[in-house]
């Protein structure tokens, strides 16, 4: 095949195939393989390809597909006779020029592993440091538009009543006012509550709504064990810890939106379902909020002792070496130890009166949840 003339079109018992790039009409064709690949179709124009212009393209087993940089993007030519593409092959010097080298490979791999790193990077080190600079800067209507929010999820998970009796209701606004005041929060507009739920938790929200649920007030036996679990809690909204987890968890999504004013969609229910549910807050935020908590108990002439007593009596025992590693907040036992050392005798008034810790207990009523 190799000693065809320069005039002679080179023959087949395959078929060649050629598509000019314009029509979508397959035409059979003969090749001359002369100066130029010169594609020739009965009863019409000749089309030359210079050799260093012409590509492999992708193609099937069995089948060599070409393109040309100088013809049309979508023009090909499909040889399928292995003798007459190996003639041409062999003419075609720049035929894989266009193929990524090993070391265009090792290029486009480092870069993606740069990328990745970069990714990594941003997730790891830039979004916590935006969410530490950004949190305690959120205004605090939005602050509050984000409490509203979540507090609407709150109530979908525990139910939307709010423990109503009078006399419970005085007696733990008085209780929180004192820790608030202490705390030197001078949110006016804090608002605070007890949910009938059997669980023993608690938690704040931005825009400073204090929830407690029944089921910790149950367990509670003195209000300095209640006082100290919201004093704990209370640190987590002087340090903008939930706004802090709110936008680390909510990414560029929560950041785009605070931008642009749209802060109480999706953003607000991952703060819910995930800050406030799962509690997740950092070790290091916890442990700055119970040295908050055993700063105000202090100030107000309290032991902070009651209400580590108080975690342990629910928790227990949670574990020990390396599950103190790992943990994402301090253990129980831990927090027992640390806050036995700040024991101290009263030095202040009681919190609540018998009778108000009596009222504050009864809030829900004496009926089944």
């Amino acid at each position: 095949m190799s000693e065809l003339s320069n005039e002679a079109p080179a023959q087949s018992a395959k078929s060649t195939i050629f598509f000019d790039g314009v029509s979508s009409r397959k035409r059979q064709v003969a090749l001359t393989l002369g100066d130029a690949l010169e594609i020739l179709e009965e009863g019409g124009a000749s089309v030359r390809w210079a050799y260093a212009d012409i590509r492999r393209a992708d193609s099937p087993g069995g089948v060599l597909r070409l393109a040309c940089t100088t013809a049309p993007s979508l023009a090909r030519l499909e040889i399928r006779d292995a003798l007459l593409a190996s003639d041409v092959t062999a003419r075609c010097v720049r035929l894989d020029e266009h193929q990524t080298s090993r070391r265009g490979i090792a290029k486009v791999v480092g870069w993606s592993m740069a990328a990745a790193v970069s990714i990594v990077c941003v997730v790891v080190f830039g979004v916590p440091l935006a969410a530490d600079r950004l949190a305690p800067l959120v205004p605090k209507p939005i602050e509050r538009r984000i409490g509203d929010a979540s507090e609407v999820q709150v109530k979908t998970i525990f139910g939307p009543k709010v423990c109503e009796g009078a006399a419970g209701k005085a007696a733990f606004i008085k209780l929180v006012n004192r820790l608030r005041d202490a705390a030197g929060l001078d949110d006016d507009s804090m608002t605070a509550g007890v949910l009938p739920t059997p669980v023993p938790n608690a938690f704040a929200l931005p825009g400073g709504k204090v929830f407690v649920l029944k089921g910790l007030l149950d367990k509670a036996e003195s209000p300095d064990e209640l006082a100290g679990i919201l004093a704990h809690e209370l640190g987590h909204l002087k340090h903008h810890d939930n706004m802090r987890g709110l936008i680390y968890n909510g990414g560029t999504s929560f950041l785009i939106g605070l931008l642009f004013g749209d802060v109480t969609g999706s953003s607000a229910v991952i703060f819910a379902s995930r800050s406030v549910v799962e509690a997740s807050y950092s070790r290091e935020a916890e442990t700055a909020a119970d040295t908050f908590a055993i700063e105000i108990m202090h100030a107000l002439g309290r032991s902070p002792k009651p209400a580590a007593e108080l975690m342990f009596r629910i928790t227990g025992k949670e574990g020990g070496g390396l599950i103190t590693i790992l943990a994402s907040h301090p253990l129980t036992e831990d927090r027992l130890a640390r806050m036995t050392k700040e024991d101290r005798a009263a030095s202040g008034p009681p919190l609540l009166t018998d009778a108000e810790w009596q009222s504050l207990k009864g809030i829900c009523g004496s009926g089944k949840i």
